[in-house]
């Protein structure tokens, strides 16, 4: 597969993955989705040869991914239900 193939298809599940986090009707499921976002954005900067920003998004990725479902959790989904 060529690589300026596989760089748009990564580009292309980035702005699908954009939409579906606009869209999204809990915050819960946003944040995972956003998780994917920031995969595909360090599968992109892999392939393009950025090694060590793919290296900083997978590390900023996760840390604000769990950072989001504990401020989630703490404070309850509001838009999606009660807190349990």
């Amino acid at each position: 597969m060529p690589v300026v193939l596989l760089e748009g298809l990564l580009l292309m599940a980035m702005i699908a993955i954009a939409v579906a986090i606009i869209f999204g009707r809990s915050l819960l499921a946003c944040v995972i989705i956003y998780c994917g976002f920031s995969l595909i954005a360090m599968l992109l900067y892999t392939v393009v040869g950025a090694a060590d920003v793919a290296f900083t998004e997978a590390i900023i990725g996760t840390v604000s991914t769990v950072y989001f479902v504990i401020a989630i959790k703490s404070i309850g989904d509001k838009k999606g239900g009660t807190r349990r």
